[in-house]
């Protein structure tokens, strides 16, 4: 180990899962590495887990049987919470705050639901909450956002941030494969829960995106408010007109500040295919932040896995142990923003939103039913962008016609579909995807 003088730090890990074990091992790997980061040797005092790992060598490092045990362990300074979930995560991190112990968590759903209340009580104790590893697993997004970027104000920011969903409409785009039938893949190789509707319905990725929303524009966490849309519905006859139109369709979480308030939503949207985030692929994650003075910015690496966050676990580790010795009022606020100075400007409803927004009518194949849609477009004052009309399907004989329009607020498209499913010559539901320009 490194020649350092001072007492090592003793860390707790709760949950040895897959990210526990990834912590465990990179901590144990890169050990020296670390401790001449951090300046102090950083020790695993204890573990507290359900089911050991067989990709971890834990002989010599005592085990609790129970979390609320390393919790209220003295040797442990830092608490790093892996067990996931909300009721007991919440339980176990509001105890070691106020056992005076700091916390790294990988814990989305907790930061994004309880974070306010956590982060007072952590104010109130002197202790720091970190939790790089909740967004984007890998990538030090929260880091570059709150630190990197902190001389500029955020205009948006648009990412991949659930790897599931992106690998599903990977494989939905690049063979043309149906959702549910790439889903059953997903679940086979892992990338899936047995219940997958936190990823394919937006849970997760609305979760990270109230976190990035609160950390770029100075805002209080409010989940409750983000508007979620998911992928299950999207077929691949709409990813391969996307592909004819020039797009490709992400499933993105987007926040963005305009004049009337913030927008925080999740759902597929067309990018322009010649854009590089509409490039990355896989279980892959990627976050575009757009600043007044940098521009534009990608970042992008694995969004999950056992030593890709694992990665983001211990740099806040390393952040914590750093700021140890520093006095609390110098520390970077846990939401980038100093808690007093948070404001108060409105999550807007989807209604009052702005996008613009690709349109598939199916209609009966007799003249006419394209200039009824025109007129109902035009008379509300939204324009055409480009226009595509197929063949008469041969099952049904009616002809798909596909529309993507400018700019226009989203009760304005609300109100054209109600009028276009309204005529005799449209057949079912207008399909309808937003889209993105992220320029």
């Amino acid at each position: 180990m490194g020649s350092f003088s001072v007492k090592p730090v003793k860390v707790g890990i709760c949950g040895l899962g897959t990210v526990g074990g990834g912590t465990f091992n990179v901590l144990k790997r890169n050990a020296e590495e670390i401790a001449r980061r951090a300046g102090r040797d950083i020790e695993i005092a204890q573990i507290a887990m359900r089911s050991s790992n067989p990709k971890c060598d834990i002989a010599g490092t005592p085990i609790a049987a129970d979390v609320f045990e390393l919790v209220d362990n003295p040797e442990v300074e830092v608490v790093v919470e892996l067990i996931g979930g909300c009721s007991l995560a919440r339980e176990l991190v509001l105890k070691a705050i106020d056992n005076g112990k700091h916390v790294v968590t990988a814990n989305k759903a907790l930061i994004a639901v309880h974070g306010d209340e956590l982060f007072a009580k952590a104010r109130e104790k002197g202790v720091i909450v970190a939790f790089e590893a909740a967004v984007a697993g890998g990538i030090p997004v929260i880091k570059a956002i709150r630190e990197g970027l902190a001389g500029n104000r955020i205009n948006w920011v648009a990412g991949i941030i659930n790897g599931t969903g992106n690998f599903i409409l990977s494989e939905m785009r690049e063979k043309g494969r149906a959702f549910a039938d790439v889903l059953k893949e997903a679940q086979a190789l892992g990338y899936a829960e047995a219940d997958p509707t936190f990823d394919v319905e937006g849970i997760d990725a609305a979760h990270k995106l109230t976190i990035l929303a609160s950390i770029a524009f100075g805002i209080p966490l409010q989940f409750d408010k983000a508007y979620t849309e998911g992928i299950s519905r999207l077929t691949s006859a709409d990813v391969g007109y996307a592909e004819a139109l020039g797009y490709r369709i992400k499933h993105l979480g987007i926040a963005r500040r305009t004049a009337e308030g913030f927008e925080l939503r999740v759902h597929p949207t067309l990018i322009p295919a010649d854009r590089l985030i509409a490039n990355v692929n896989g279980v892959m994650n990627a976050v575009m932040v757009n600043g007044d003075a940098v521009g534009s910015t990608l970042f992008c690496g694995a969004g999950a896995g056992m030593e890709p966050t694992a990665s983001a676990v211990v740099a806040d580790l390393v952040d914590v142990v750093r700021a140890m010795t520093s006095d609390p009022e110098n520390r970077v606020p846990h939401l980038a923003f100093q808690p007093d100075a948070l404001s108060a400007h409105p999550i807007l409803p989807i209604s009052s939103c702005e996008s613009a927004y690709y349109l598939r009518i199916q209609a009966k194949d007799h003249p006419g039913v394209l200039a009824q849609v025109a007129t109902i477009l035009s008379e509300r004052g939204i324009n055409i962008e480009s226009i595509m009309q197929k063949e008469a399907e041969e099952h049904d004989g009616l002809v798909p016609m596909i529309l993507v329009t400018h700019r226009v607020r989203e009760r304005c498209i609300d109100e054209a579909i109600a009028a276009m499913e309204a005529l005799e010559g449209v057949v079912g539901k207008v399909v309808r995807i937003r889209v993105e320009q992220l320029n």
